[in-house]
């Protein structure tokens, strides 16, 4: 049996594929040749000013300068991307033995919600059905939704969710039917003679889409109901008011829709659980918006079900493969590595994405992948698999911490000297090498340190203030974290549980608390999962990057260009006030040195890439004041700096061609984003750094809308062109505008001047085009649905480039000094 059990052990529950030498190093051979590349050519650049136009030569070169950098930042990153491959037959034979329970861990899911009229709730409704349907044990799932903005909308069609669940569950597992969200499901065509499917199933399948159509019918109606709300607000079935009528100024509540002491399937099957989540708001407290939302999930989770691993989604993202959650519990559940990962995040896939969400497509492909060979993966917020020890702020337990001067790691490291005969002893390198740890868990320590002492000295060492401190006032909650496999006490019984959770919800529990600074979804930025990841990695965690065959989740995209540049800069203000935080990459955690110094630098690159946005509109406007002025950046240019530009931009090149042939992302993929990326660092990331910057001299606390998603039905391919009025919109347009006003100015002044103006006239229209080809898509969705242009937007864009035109030649008119000599006589003195 031992022998047995050591051969399970050393099988693998997943393994990592190192891309093939043939195409890694090459890679990296022209990633050290670009960086070397750069070398003379910034000497060329620093010692070749041009005189008659200094401003534009000192502004191009401080942007170059800025723009490799961000380059190294973003590309070096990447220096050791990694595949992966998980064996679920393996998962299953250890962890699911014929005639045996189930031994595979439980799973609390998360899913989010705060406006059913900007997330509608049949998506909503879409995601928990795909979760509850999932290919895992069915008392090892349960599913919260949090909603919160407490709305009598969402909890309707959370009843009505709960209702055709107990019909669709038994059928996808008859059936194994992918993906398990209906919606998505049935909107797969099906040709049924070719599929060779009998006749019963298509019977069934008819029948149950049937049933669907009518699930719908009441959504929809309850949808419509709700758009006009009554003046005396929502009233319950039973008379009493809705406690949620003021979303901002309500008590908590919880409803346990499904469970396994609840009501079954249509076949008498157990379900999953089912919990409805709205925590209390009340105006004097912060709700602190998502994150503060996943928070009191988790310690709801805690109470009533306390699952080890924790699997968040957004309330739009579906789960398109149900054998997911096994795919994580490959790496989580794994004994020789599974210990030291916090997190195992899966790429964000889209349904009919557009050219806007391809930036998303090159994140997930290339540079998650480069992050997953170094510490791992930044959190990316949803589609995310947690250990539960990790979010309540513990280290990996192969990293002991060393005591430091706080009261609880004081205690620690006196009953450690009192009772160090309990432990092995240690050789005197390990000694000295914990020795330059830091103690990250302060007032949060692991229980596996003090496992062998007894009752006394464990009473003594886990203090009810300290843990208070630390988790706050609910002795069930803190009870809940010390258990690391996850289980509820058995003596609770359901009203205690349930009273307890309502308290682990109110809005001033975590007040005095480390939540939010130290454990759980980390506060202080619109941005949470990074801040969140950061904070784990900076413990010693490491993070697992994982990419199915078949996408794991699948979720919808912003309607148009308005919503994507608002969903963008949401984002990049987050990273900015990061940036401006004490979280900051650039000092935070170098005490401990748990952070590998290439994860720090990703994360540097995290938060400071919308700075980009400063130098990359001084650049694009650039080349018009070139060709509204006759001037240019760049002096003749010798036969050596030809070459030197010319193997900059083969570098360029060639970098790009080999990072899509080993990431296999498409060129037009690749395209896109570098459009995106320049339409976005024109518009969202500048604006989000101004943002930024006055929140944190004005003290103004950054809020946000939720970004309006595409619904069933929706044309992607026309509304993803349509514009809804935002400032954002402004200095892209104006860009373009400027550009091609210098064009044309460019070109009428060449001829004017006749044949020798030619030859420079091209190295300007060249920079210039490059502008517009990368607005080229913001051109055709300003310009793709008549009777939708914003017209405000026009004529702000064309006013702002007309006066940046006329202000540029005015001051060439009064700058330019004109030597005497040159100056043509205006008479001829005749000596008679």
């Amino acid at each position: 049996m031992e022998e047995k059990q050591s051969e399970d052990a050393a099988e693998l529950l997943s393994t990592v594929v190192p891309l093939p030498p043939g195409k890694i190093k090459p890679y990296r051979v022209v990633m050290i040749l670009r960086l070397i590349i750069l070398i003379p050519f910034f000497y060329y650049r620093l010692t070749n000013p041009v005189d008659n136009a200094f401003g534009l030569w000192l502004t191009s070169v401080i942007c170059e300068i800025w723009f490799a950098l961000s380059w190294i930042l973003d590309q070096f990153p990447k220096w050791s991307p990694v595949n992966r491959t998980t064996y679920i037959d393996r998962l299953q034979t250890r962890y699911e033995r014929e005639g045996e329970p189930s031994e595979l861990a439980a799973v609390d899911f998360f899913v989010t919600t705060a406006d059913p009229f900007t997330e509608a709730p049949l998506i909503t409704a879409n995601t928990v059905l795909s979760i509850l349907a999932v290919d895992y044990p069915v008392d090892k799932v349960s599913c919260y939704v949090s909603d919160d903005g407490a709305s009598m909308l969402t909890f309707d069609s959370l009843v009505e969710t709960a209702n055709f669940a107990r019909k669709w569950i038994p059928f996808c597992k008859k059936f194994s039917v992918e993906p398990r969200a209906p919606e998505f499901y049935f909107s797969h065509k099906v040709d049924y003679l070719k599929d060779k499917i009998l006749p019963s199933t298509v019977k069934e399948r008819r029948a149950m889409k049937r049933e669907y159509d009518e699930f719908k019918v009441r959504i929809n109606a309850l949808v419509a109901k709700a758009q006009k709300t009554p003046a005396e607000g929502w009233t319950m079935k039973d008379g009493t008011p809705w406690p949620g009528n003021n979303s901002r100024n309500h008590t908590g509540m919880i409803q346990v829709f499904l469970g396994h002491s609840g009501a079954h399937d249509v076949e008498g099957n157990e379900l999953p659980r089912l919990i409805y989540v709205a925590r209390e708001k009340r105006p004097d407290y912060r709700d602190h918006k998502k994150a503060g939302a996943e928070n009191a999930l988790v310690r709801v989770s805690g109470v009533l079900t306390n699952a080890p691993y924790i699997l968040n989604l957004d309330c739009d993202h579906y789960v398109n493969n149900s054998k997911a959650v096994r795919e994580a519990m490959c790496f989580l559940m794994d004994p020789q590595m599974g210990k030291d990962v916090c997190f195992v995040q899966f790429p964000q896939r889209f349904v009919g994405i557009n050219r806007y969400a391809n930036r998303n497509t090159v994140f997930f492909d290339v540079n998650m992948k480069g992050l997953d060979g170094i510490q791992g993966p930044v959190y990316v917020g949803t589609g995310c698999v947690f250990n539960r020890q990790a979010l309540y702020g513990y280290g990996p337990p192969g990293m002991p911490p060393l005591p430091n001067s706080s009261p609880m790691s004081l205690l620690r490291a006196f009953l450690c000297s009192r009772f160090r005969t309990k432990k092995p002893t240690k050789d005197l390198s390990e000694v000295l090498r914990d020795a330059k740890r830091e103690d990250l868990n302060a007032a949060i320590f692991n229980l596996r340190d003090i496992e062998n002492y007894d009752e006394n000295e464990r009473s003594m060492l886990m203090s009810k203030k300290s843990l208070e401190k630390t988790f706050g006032s609910s002795s069930v909650f803190i009870e809940s974290t010390l258990m690391e496999n996850g289980r509820v006490a058995e003596s609770a019984s359901a009203y205690a549980l349930i009273r307890e959770a309502i308290h682990v919800i109110s809005c001033g529990y975590e007040d005095k608390t480390e939540w939010g600074r130290e454990i759980g979804w980390i506060y202080g930025s619109v941005t949470e999962d990074i801040l969140t990841g950061f904070k784990m990695h900076c413990r010693g965690w490491r993070s697992i990057y994982y990419m199915p065959p078949g996408p794991a989740f699948k979720g919808s995209t912003p309607n148009n260009l308005s919503d994507r540049l608002n969903q963008v800069l949401r984002w990049a203000l987050g990273s900015v006030e990061i940036f401006l935080s004490k979280h900051c990459p650039l000092w935070y955690g170098f005490s401990a040195g748990r952070l590998q110094w290439l994860q720090r630098v990703a994360y540097v690159n995290t938060i400071v890439y919308p700075f980009t946005s400063i130098p990359l509109v001084a650049y694009c406007s650039i080349p018009a004041i070139c060709l509204l002025t006759g001037k240019f950046i760049i002096p003749s240019l010798s036969n050596l700096a030809s070459l030197v530009f010319l193997g900059l931009f083969l570098s360029i090149i060639v970098t790009s061609v080999m990072e899509m042939w080993w990431s296999s992302v498409n060129i037009v993929e690749w395209w896109h984003n570098e459009q995106f990326w320049v339409i976005g660092g024109v518009s969202a990331h500048l604006f989000a750094v101004f943002q930024g910057l006055v929140n944190m001299l004005g003290g103004f606390k950054t809020d946000f809308r939720v970004t309006v998603k595409a619904t069933e039905g929706t044309e992607l391919g026309d509304e993803h062109y349509s514009f809804k009025w935002t400032a954002i919109l402004i200095p892209p347009t104006t860009l373009l505008v400027a550009n091609i006003v210098g064009i044309v100015a460019g070109f009428s002044d060449a001829m004017n001047k006749g044949y020798g103006a030619w030859g420079v006239l091209f190295g300007k229209v060249f920079f210039a085009v490059w502008v517009i080809l990368h607005l080229v898509p913001f051109l055709k969705g300003l310009t793709g649905r008549q009777g939708r242009i914003p017209t405000i937007i026009i004529l702000w864009s064309v006013l702002l480039a007309s006066v940046f035109s006329l202000i540029w030649v005015k001051l060439e008119t009064f700058v330019t000094s004109v030597e005497p000599s040159t100056i043509a006589p205006t008479c001829i003195s005749i000596d008679c």
